[in-house]
């Protein structure tokens, strides 16, 4: 008899980037337990790595800035003809433009055998704040997860307890959530390192955008400086025209010109930044899944500061590892860093602590196996009850 079919698995993500940086781990514990792997996404720079592991690139004319409803439509109906071209046994949708336009997609495509799993990588400023219009928002990724529920086997991931009570919380009810905390750190590739010599230095690792709060970063900063202590600043990471939160070039350029602040621009191998850097700071104004970033930090044993906002919390524990400070407040923040540039047993307490609140839980390993079990269960027929 021929071999059955192997199980084919979806990825539906908005860019290539994010799929190489955050989800190739995830898409090769799938390839390993026997699935088939396309990913479709918009194809920039990334996708001839991510053809090379294997996987099918499906490209996808999308972009994550342009959310009119006429596009929108359009996009609904792409995905509607490639679901109903590709007839995967599970579809992957990840992060909240993918899970809302694939939720309606699906609902149009008709595919009742086909799984589904949505990741909300977080829901962004525009959808976890107040307000009428991110309740508006949240209503309508209610309606899209129940559109896409409709079938057997859904499943929707949230990577912190925060997002998960957020969306409960209102109507319409979104099927159940279960909890994986964030995408998954190499804890081998990201060593513990040794504290670095000379002036203390804090450093962020994002893409350079206002909803990071990279300018209230910097205010902080030069907060600290003022009272005449030599904090240097290190801003790693790109402006992301694609995003109307970026910040422009020649801000950063005229940032990177001030005495203490350094922009380095996009980094291939952040621990090269964690080498020179004594803190680790994330001045996000919310709306975060976990970042990777925080996640990698604390692998290499870095002190942290952050705003207290969800996700970010889940890794800077605040007096474990952590110092936190309220989001769009410069001068808490300065406050935090200014404890830790004076205080050397503080930081050297928080980053010896920073490992363990990553390892086990936040590794790589473990995301990959709650993954691969997830998707696994999802294929696996559930045994009949058995008649006496």
């Amino acid at each position: 008899m021929p071999d059955a079919p192997r199980p084919t698995l979806l990825f539906v993500v908005t860019e290539d980037w994010y799929f190489r940086s955050h989800r190739l781990p995830t898409a090769r514990a799938a390839r390993d337990a026997g699935f088939d792997v396309a990913v479709a996404c918009r194809v920039a720079n990334d996708g001839a790595a991510i053809a090379a592991e294997g996987f099918r690139v499906i490209p996808l004319p999308w972009r994550r800035r342009s959310f009119n409803p006429l596009r929108a439509l359009g996009d609904i109906r792409r995905l509607t003809r490639l679901y109903r071209r590709e007839r995967p046994t599970i579809i992957h949708h990840i992060a909240v433009k993918p899970t809302v336009l694939g939720g309606f997609a699906l609902a149009l495509a008709g595919l009742r055998d086909t799984r589904v799993v949505a990741t909300l990588a977080g829901l962004g400023l525009g959808l976890s704040g107040p307000g009428l219009k991110a309740g508006l928002g949240r209503v309508l990724l209610r309606c899209a997860l129940n559109a896409a529920a409709w079938r057997r086997g859904h499943a929707l991931v949230v990577q912190n307890g925060d997002d998960g009570a957020l969306l409960a919380a209102g109507w319409p009810r979104p099927p159940a959530a279960r909890l994986i905390r964030g995408s998954g750190v190499d804890l081998a590739h990201y060593e513990e390192l040794a504290d670095p010599m000379g002036p203390v230095t804090c450093a962020q690792v994002s893409r350079m955008l206002t909803l990071k709060g990279v300018e209230d970063l910097v205010a902080a900063v030069r907060q600290v400086r003022d009272q005449g202590i030599d904090l240097r600043l290190i801003l790693a990471g790109s402006p992301d025209p694609d995003s109307p939160a970026a910040i422009p070039e020649a801000t950063l350029r005229a940032w990177n010109a001030e005495p203490g602040i350094e922009w380095l621009g996009p980094v291939n191998d952040v621990r090269t930044v964690w080498s020179r850097a004594h803190i680790a700071v994330l001045a996000s104004r919310g709306g975060e899944g976990v970042p990777k970033s925080l996640l990698e930090a604390a692998s290499c044993g870095r002190a942290i500061v952050a705003t207290d906002v969800p996700g970010s919390r889940e890794v800077a524990v605040d007096g474990r590892n952590a110092l936190l400070a309220p989001p769009r407040d410069p001068a808490a923040l300065a406050a935090a860093l200014t404890r830790l540039a004076l205080d050397a047993p503080l930081r050297r307490r928080f980053g010896l602590a920073s490992r363990s609140v990553v390892d086990p839980d936040f590794g790589e390993t473990e995301v990959r196996r709650r993954m691969r079990d997830l998707y696994l269960g999802l294929v696996t027929p559930v045994p009949a009850p058995s008649r006496r």
